[in-house]
């Protein structure tokens, strides 16, 4: 392949990625408006679906205050998304979960393009999925690499 076609393949790539990251935008404030919530919550709601958190756990992971986070699940209790559960291991901490409502809610909304997603992947080989993997995983990295050096320019 020419060095002409691979630049061209290249800058394609790039495109490609910046209107994938665009579309999910677009998704996830389609879904963030559906539910009435703003991205954050819809955040917190996504990492309550791997499972139940701690208040403090979410906040690491959602790069928030303590103060931040009791208020969005204030706002995400009222409106009956999440419940707070004493820890089974310490019963002074607290659990966070989702409703079930709520689980039915987000699954009616991400189901289908899971499912979509899945007959996608069933099209490449292995070998094929496994760059993908690799491709993904290192942008994902990039993008963490620069959202620092970015919040760095903010302390300047």
């Amino acid at each position: 392949m020419s060095r002409e076609n691979l630049d061209e393949l290249r800058a394609r790539v790039g495109l490609e990625s910046q209107a994938f990251q665009a579309a999910v935008d677009d998704f996830d404030q389609a879904v963030a408006t559906t539910l009435g919530v703003n991205r954050t919550d819809l955040r917190c709601l996504e990492v309550l679906m791997r499972g139940g958190a701690t208040p403090g756990a979410l906040a690491a992971e959602l790069r928030l205050t303590s103060g931040s986070v009791t208020t969005m699940l204030d706002r995400l209790a009222k409106l009956d998304y999440i419940a707070r559960h004493p820890e089974p291991g310490d019963r002074r901490k607290v659990l966070v979960k989702i409703t079930p409502h709520t689980q039915n809610r987000l699954w009616e909304m991400y189901g289908p393009i899971v499912e979509e997603g899945q007959r996608e992947l069933a099209k490449y080989t292995a070998a094929e999925l496994k760059t993908i993997i690799a491709f993904l995983s290192g942008s994902r990295e990039l993008q963490e690499r620069q959202r620092g050096r970015i919040a760095g320019l903010a302390s300047d």
